[in-house]
């Protein structure tokens, strides 16, 4: 069945299976319908999140083991909830020694049972897998490296040795084998095998494989089977060589169980409708509830007053396409230049043996192959070769795109092989083995540039509204009219119904209710750029100082533990002045210093009575995007704790173990009623029920968004609450309610009915939950 409602647990060694047995009355009474746990199956020791998967057959012991698990699926059973369960089918941990199909690989080389399971390019590395784990040049490392029977150690470090080589002296022994140990910055260009993103320590699985996805979902379906588990959430499936047909062949083992994948859409992308998805887990929904308070003209305001504070050119985020641009070409040619060189050498290796293709020089594949890259405006196409082509993946790389890309080159002839890469990347030159190999790469590639230069780089470059700097949000144009809201929940509706909705996961950069307090920021931009003024604490650049206070002020409190690993992220990310494979001491420990003494330090009281100030608008935003998440079309997740106020950073800040929320916290009441009214009405909310606007009228209506579920159940919301205020408040405004009596469940002595003067409907809150009421006898209330 579709959940009504799941609950985010990060399950690790701090917080195992029994830990999660002991919140589950707790959760029931909250009124989720599921848990939604993360990855559980073996994991690298210590592992905090469990996405460095190492063995796929077993339960991880640090949490429970199996017999855990399965004891809190019971306990969860007992108190009618099920189980979601995170699964991770792209990647495992690139770690011999606890990876054992990566251990007989190694061992046995391209011989092994175990070596379909990885992407490796074994004639790139000359017959060996590079493995980048040595902290110097191996000149340097020889002495650290020793037999110890049939492995060799280096450090904590296990590798097997090729079968008779044990007794061979060291540098013949290190020649004999079927990988090469090199230093840990080789890996940017000399890799040659797929892995995640630009983490050498995570390894792509080639899930595609039959044998290999039998081998790698046995134990979830056999979960499944036993009624342990009962839906899943997918991680990254544009990692997949073939994510439709993945997704097709677990919809046929899982027989068809509520699935959701970690899909970022890009502006208007479109879930591809052959999915065997129920949805999204629902980025698309966030960047929209966030948008709805965000003030479009303070937006734009903000934007100049961080032009002028800290003054972005270039690189340094001055405008967002051109950010964006520049970070894509920097990723590309250096954290992704082994999987660009990966992709040059199979083109070459096609136009070689094709005569019509021959003519093509390896250094305009090259540059077709880099310009089409960093022109993609989402994260990939969905196409196999010699298979047919989606239309979405013909708008991927539209004609546009190709004559931007075309003009990069002095001679109009030597453009030509854009086309021809464009081609081969939607499989439209053949279906051999290396059409093949082009095709899936170039879309793994294009996922994994579009995640490290946006998501990893340009949020942290261009910042004038930090909170907008979120996975599936546009920087460039945070702001979501009540329109565009409203057209996007009805084709949530209408064709995703049971898609994942959220607004806090372990990935986002910053919690809700940072984000919430930052937005607010873009209805006073020139307040803010007035206590700037009088923030004087010195930094090492403007642009962080701008970050860090809009940090802080989202955050709520000068705390140097929390914000400072946040801040010094944010810097490395960003790679302006260091990064995490150059770091730069001296800027690092400025940045220490800075925020020690400032947002960190006694001169944040300023920051503390401008927030004090703001907080009745912080309080609108909050409920509003809580309320707007509960019971909008799809089904909500809710991050562990955020059922309350919850302020967290970027991780590892926000995979710390749940704590208790205030049981006086207003945002814990909301919630509460929210998820029991969606328990108790599965109809009104789930894939049959319906969505339609409510609008409200008058001079403030703008400030009114408001929708009804299946005539039942009416959200209203106040949104740019202090707008509202400086413009003299509700006044006439009215919200003509569906023929009624309406009862606002998080006020249940009011009772609306007709127009509704919206001054009276938010007396008591800046948001209001109405059901109709039933009367089943005169006086009677049903």
């Amino acid at each position: 069945m579709t959940p009504t409602a799941t609950y985010r647990l990060q399950i690790q060694p701090e917080f195992p299976f029994s830990a999660a047995g002991e919140a589950v009355p707790y959760l029931a009474a909250l009124g989720v319908s599921h848990l939604h746990l993360s990855p559980v199956l073996g994991a690298v020791p210590g592992s905090t999140h469990g996405y460095d998967v190492v063995d796929h057959a077993r339960v991880r012991d640090e949490l429970g083991g199996e017999a855990g698990l399965r004891a809190l699926a019971d306990t969860a059973r007992t108190h009618g909830l099920g189980l979601v369960l995170d699964i991770v089918p792209n990647h495992m941990a690139a770690s011999p020694r606890y990876n054992r199909p990566l251990w007989e690989v190694l061992r046995e080389g391209p011989v092994s049972p175990y070596a379909r399971w990885f992407d490796i390019d074994w004639e790139s590395g000359g017959g060996k897998v590079l493995l980048p784990v040595l902290g110097h040049r191996i000149g340097d490392e020889l002495d650290r490296l020793e037999v110890d029977g049939e492995m060799l150690r280096y450090y904590d470090h296990l590798f097997p040795l090729r079968e008779g080589t044990a007794g061979l002296p060291l540098p013949e022994l290190l020649d004999a084998q079927w990988y090469r140990l090199t230093w840990w910055r080789l890996a940017r260009t000399e890799l040659n095998y797929r892995r995640f993103f630009t983490i050498s320590d995570l390894i792509g699985v080639r899930v595609e494989d039959p044998a290999v996805f039998v081998a790698t979902h046995a134990k979830v379906l056999e979960l499944m089977q036993d009624g342990v588990i009962d839906g899943l959430r997918i991680d990254h499936p544009d990692g997949l060589a073939d994510p439709g047909t993945y997704l097709r062949r677990l919809g046929e083992a899982t027989a068809g169980r509520w699935t959701v994948v970690e899909k970022i859409l890009t502006g208007d992308e479109r879930l591809p409708a052959d999915w065997a998805v129920a949805g999204t887990t629902g980025y698309d929904a966030l960047h929209r509830i966030d948008g709805l308070f965000a003030d479009p003209a303070g937006v734009g305001e903000l934007l100049r007053h961080y032009r002028d504070y800290a003054g972005p050119s270039g690189d340094r985020g001055g405008y967002w396409e051109s950010t964006v641009r520049r970070a894509a070409y920097k990723v590309l040619t250096h954290e992704l230049a082994a999987e660009t060189a990966f992709l040059v050498r199979t083109a070459e290796q096609i136009c070689a043996a094709d005569p019509a293709l021959r003519d093509h020089a390896p250094w305009t594949l090259r540059v077709a192959l880099r310009e089409l890259l960093v022109r993609l405006p989402v994260y990939r196409p969905y196409v196999t070769a010699g298979g047919p082509t989606p239309d979405t993946a013909e708008a991927t790389l539209d004609p546009e795109t190709v004559r931007q890309a075309a003009a990069s080159f002095p001679v109009a002839e030597e453009a030509a092989a854009v086309g021809v890469v464009r081609d081969l990347a939607l499989g439209k030159l053949g279906d051999g083995p290396a059409h093949a190999a082009f095709c899936a790469r170039f879309a793994q590639t294009s996922s994994a540039l579009r995640a490290k230069s946006v998501e990893d780089t340009a949020f942290y470059r261009y910042a004038p509204l930090v909170s907008a700097g979120e996975v599936g949000g546009d920087p460039g144009a945070p702001a979501v009219s009540p329109s565009e809201f409203h057209a996007f929940c009805a084709r949530l509706a209408r064709d995703w119904p049971g898609s994942g909705t959220v607004l806090t996961t372990h990935d986002t950069k910053r919690s809700a209710d940072v984000r919430a307090r930052i937005a607010v920021l873009t209805e006073c931009p020139e307040r803010w750029a007035e206590l700037l003024g009088l923030l004087t604490t010195p930094a090492p650049d403007p642009h962080l100082a701008w970050i860090a206070w809009q940090t802080a002020f989202g955050f709520g409190r000068p705390d140097p533990e929390r914000l400072g690993p946040a801040l010094l992220k944010s810097v490395r990310e960003a790679g302006l002045h260091t990064s995490w494979t150059e770091q730069n001491p001296a800027y690092e420990q400025a940045v220490a210093d800075f925020v020690a003494a400032g947002p960190a330090g006694p001169p944040y009281s300023a920051v503390a009575r401008f927030a004090r100030a703001l907080d009745p608008y912080v309080r609108a935003n909050t409920l509003g995007a809580a309320l707007v998440h509960l019971t909008m079309p799809g089904v909500p997740d809710l991050y562990q704790g955020t059922e309350g106020t919850y302020l967290a950073l970027v991780d590892p800040d926000n995979r710390r173990p749940p704590v208790p929320v205030d049981p006086s916290d207003e945002k814990l009441a909301v919630t509460t009623t929210a998820l029991l009214l969606r328990r108790d009405f599965p109809d009104v909310f789930g894939e049959s029920g319906t969505y339609a606007p409510v609008s409200a009228e008058g001079s403030a209506a703008a400030h009114c968004l408001a929708f009804c579920r299946s005539g039942e159940v009416v959200t209203a919301v106040t949104r740019l609450s202090l707008r509202l205020a400086d413009a003299g408040g509700w006044r006439d405004t009215e919200l003509p309610l569906p023929a009624g009596v309406w009862l606002d469940l998080l006020a249940p002595e009011r009772e609306f009915t007709g127009r509704v003067a919206v001054r009276e409907l938010f007396a008591v809150r800046p948001v209001a939950l109405l059901k109709r009421v039933v009367r089943t006898a005169p006086g009677a209330r049903g």
